[in-house]
C-alpha cells in the first residue's frame, strides 16, 4: 500500500466511489460537513446506493469517514468533489467550493497536492480556487503546494459505467503534478487516463460533455413538440431513423438532475463574460426546460378529449427521481409537470419507490404516494421515469375505464397509452 494518505472532500454520488476506489490502494479520509451522511457511512449504508454495503465494509481499515476538518491534516493528497448547482438566476453557485476550499487550505502543507473533481467553467480552479487556497493555508501555488483538475464522470444509477471503467481526464499545475496526478489516479482507474495539456482545457472539456448531451435531447424534445402537431410518433420516427449507422441514439424527454440541467449554465456564464453570447446553448436549455409544462398541457388535452372534468380530475405520475433506477431527486423536472397540472386544478398524486419521501416533501413539498393502492384508479396516469419496477404496472391497473394514459419515456407497449412524447 501507498504511503500517500488521500482525503475526498464530498462524499456524495461522486466522492463516495472515488473515495472507495481510492482505497483499493491509499490509505484514505473520507470528509462531509453533513454528520448524518457520516454516520451512515461509518455503518456500513449508503443512501445513494452507488455503493453497496459489502464494498463499504470491505474498505474498512483503509478507508475512514469524518466530518472533523482537522482529520484532513494527516493526508497529503486532497481531492475536491462537492456539488456545483446554480441560483435561481441561472448562475453558478460557488458556495460548496468555496467552503470546501476553506476546508482544504486549512489542512495543507508545503509539497501536497489538491485535486478539483467538481465541474466547473473553465479557469475556475486557477481564478477561484486557487486564490482561496492560498489565502486560508498562506502558501504559495507552485512553489508550496499544487493543485490538478480531474473531472468526474460518475453516471448515477449505472452498474455498467462505473469510476473503474470510465477513461480519467487529469491536469496539474505544472507537468510534474500532472505526473503525480497521472500515476495515483491510473493506479485505481483500469480504464486508464488521458493527460490533457492543461487544467482548463480539462474543465472545458468536462462541461462541454453535458452540454452537448443537452442539447442533443433539446434536438428530439423540439422534434417531439413537432411531431406531435403533425400527428406522428415520435418513438416511431427515431427508431426508423435510427437504423442508419451515424444517426444518434437520443430520446426526447425531461433534462434534470444535478448535470445535465445544470452545467451548461457554467460554460455560458464564462462566455458572457469574455463577450460571447451562446445563442445555441440557451435555446436548448429553455426548451429542455419548458417540457414539463408542455407534458402537462398534453395530458390536459388528453382529458377534455376523453371528456374529463380537468379541474377534478384526480392524475398519478410515476416517478419523481431524475432518471430511472436512482434515488437522486437533484434538479428533478418531474416537478413542473406537477405544478402545471395543479395549477390547471388537478389532484395530483406521485409515486415514486425510489425516492426518499422525507428528502422530496422537503426539497419539493410533494407528499409522495407509499404504495399503489390497486383497489384506486385515477383519471388520468403519466409515466414520467422509467424505473424498473413500473413494468408490473399496466395503465389498466391504475387508471379508470377510459382514462388518459401519457408515457413520457416511451416505456409501456404502445397499443397501451394514447400518447407518448
Amino acid at each position: 500500500m501507498s504511503k500517500r494518505r488521500i482525503s475526498v472532500v464530498g462524499l456524495g454520488y461522486v466522492g463516495l466511489p472515488l473515495a472507495v476506489q481510492f482505497s483499493t490502494k491509499f490509505d484514505v479520509i473520507g470528509f462531509d460537513i453533513n454528520v448524518d451522511r457520516v454516520r451512515e457511512l461509518s455503518e456500513g449504508i449508503d443512501s445513494t446506493l452507488e455503493v453497496s454495503s459489502d464494498r463499504l465494509r470491505e474498505a474498512r481499515g483503509r478507508l475512514s469517514f469524518t466530518s472533523n476538518a482537522s482529520d484532513l491534516t494527516k493526508c497529503d493528497f486532497h481531492v475536491v468533489a462537492v456539488p456545483t448547482p446554480i441560483t435561481r438566476n441561472k448562475e453558478p453557485d460557488l458556495r460548496p467550493l468555496e467552503g470546501a476550499c476553506a476546508v482544504v487550505g486549512g489542512a495543507i502543507k508545503t509539497g501536497h497536492i489538491v485535486v478539483f473533481e467538481s465541474t466547473v467553467y473553465p479557469g475556475c480552479t486557477e481564478e477561484f480556487c486557487v486564490p482561496l487556497l492560498e489565502q486560508k493555508a498562506n502558501l504559495k501555488l507552485n512553489q508550496d503546494f499544487y493543485v490538478g483538475y480531474s473531472p468526474e464522470r460518475i453516471n448515477p444509477g449505472d452498474p455498467v459505467h462505473t469510476v473503474q471503467t470510465i477513461v480519467k481526464v487529469v491536469s496539474g499545475s505544472t507537468p510534474e503534478t500532472t505526473s503525480i496526478i497521472d500515476n495515483v489516479y491510473s493506479s485505481i482507474i483500469p480504464a486508464g487516463t488521458y493527460r490533457a495539456p492543461s487544467i482548463r482545457v480539462a474543465e472545458a472539456a468536462k462541461v462541454i460533455e453535458n452540454t452537448q448531451r443537452d442539447l442533443n435531447i433539446a434536438f428530439v424534445n423540439e422534434l417531439a413538440v413537432m411531431f406531435e402537431r403533425m400527428g406522428l410518433d415520435t418513438a416511431s420516427v427515431l427508431e426508423a431513423a435510427g437504423t442508419k449507422w451515424n444517426f444518434l441514439p437520443f430520446r426526447p424527454g425531461l433534462v434534470g438532475g444535478h448535470c445535465i440541467g445544470v452545467d451548461p449554465f457554467y460554460l455560458t456564464y464564462k462566455a458572457r463574460e469574455v463577450g460571447h453570447h451562446p445563442e445555441i446553448i440557451l435555446a436548448g436549455r429553455r426548451l429542455n426546460d419548458s417540457m414539463g409544462n408542455y407534458i402537462a398541457s398534453q395530458v390536459v388535452k388528453l382529458l377534455i378529449r376523453k371528456g374529463f372534468s380537468v379541474a377534478r380530475s384526480k392524475v398519478l405520475i410515476l416517478g419523481v427521481t431524475f432518471k430511472e433506477n436512482c434515488p437522486d431527486i437533484r434538479n428533478t423536472r418531474v416537478v413542473d409537470v406537477v405544478s402545471e397540472l395543479e395549477q390547471y386544478g388537478c389532484e395530483v398524486h406521485v409515486y415514486d419507490p425510489w425516492a426518499n419521501q422525507e428528502d422530496v416533501l422537503r426539497e419539493y413539498g410533494i407528499r409522495l404516494v407509499a404504495e399503489i393502492d390497486r383497489t384506486v384508479r385515477f383519471d388520468a396516469v403519466v409515466l414520467a421515469v422509467a424505473h424498473k419496477q413500473f413494468q408490473q404496472i399496466l395503465p389498466s391497473d391504475v387508471v379508470v375505464p377510459g382514462g388518459a394514459v401519457y408515457d413520457v419515456k416511451s416505456f409501456w407497449p404502445v397499443h397501451e397509452v394514447d400518447k407518448r412524447l
